[in-house]
């Protein structure tokens, strides 16, 4: 076991698409439409080795914390950032063969394949108290069992990601003895912080799949909470490298379509 929960960045740089394979920001940048890369990901990982695909990307049957009916899948795409496809992998031994995948796209052009990153981040916070965090839900974002991110639920889904995550992928997961972590005492300890400020947006988006042709929801709510303790009890201070390695994980249901990307700073 150990006090830090490891994963590698992966960064590819890739020309404009075009037409009709991008989206458009605000200031006017191309970017390579989502679906089509996580689509594209699937088929050529698959082309390229059936085993690599069956044991990285096709769902199967797991029992795990909070009623987890499919194993995680060990990567999240990151591509809101205009001529960059980003590739956290959670599982060392894909590094290869996911990057032969990503190349393998079809209608984009990889120019630039930046070193494997391999990022190491504690699971025990280093700084002082805090009382105030603010948590920006940058993508859509689905938390069971509500549709509100109440602290001690948004705290548990991170907590069971990881744990899962690195049961699977990484060095055993969270046991109940890891850093002194009791799941219980944790839970209860964050539902302590309160949240004082909501302001959510609902996304209603689809995806299909080329696959089956099935029309799947990848919606969920975007936009900001605020939290804080309450009368003086509880810290946020223990929390907040967990929701740093959810900035990388995300969370939530269906992370590897990019939902549950999030970014927090304290106040």
């Amino acid at each position: 076991m150990t006090s830090a929960f490891t994963f590698h960045a992966l960064r590819f740089h890739y020309t404009s698409p075009t037409p009709g394979d991008a989206n458009v920001d605000a200031n006017g940048d191309a970017n390579v439409d989502a679906n089509l890369v996580r689509g594209a990901f699937g088929s050529a990982l698959k082309n390229i080795s059936d085993a690599a695909y069956q044991r990285y990307f096709a769902p199967k049957a797991f029992h795990g914390p909070s009623g987890l009916a499919d194993s995680p899948r060990p990567f999240v795409f990151r591509l809101r950032e205009p001529g960059i496809i980003g590739l956290n992998v959670f599982a060392a031994e894909g590094i290869d063969v996911f990057s032969q995948a990503v190349r393998a796209i079809k209608r984009i052009e990889i120019t630039t394949i930046v070193q494997p990153q391999r990022i190491s981040l504690p699971l025990v916070s280093s700084t002082g108290a805090i009382e105030n965090v603010r948590v920006h839900f940058l993508t859509p974002t689905e938390l069971k069992p509500t549709r509100e991110p109440h602290f001690g639920v948004l705290m548990a889904r991170i907590r069971d990601r990881i744990h899962t995550l690195s049961q699977l992928w990484g060095d055993g997961g969270l046991t109940p003895d890891f850093t002194a972590l009791d799941f219980k005492e944790f839970g209860a300890r964050a539902s302590q912080i309160k949240m004082t400020r909501c302001k959510l947006a609902q996304v209603h988006q689809h995806r299909i799949s080329h696959a089956t042709g099935q029309r799947h929801s990848i919606g969920g709510f975007t936009g900001v909470a605020e939290y804080r303790v309450t009368e003086n009890q509880g810290d946020v201070a223990e929390f907040l490298p967990y929701l740093e390695i959810a900035r990388h994980t995300g969370v939530g249901r269906q992370t590897v379509w990019g939902k549950g990307e999030i970014a927090y700073e304290t106040f």
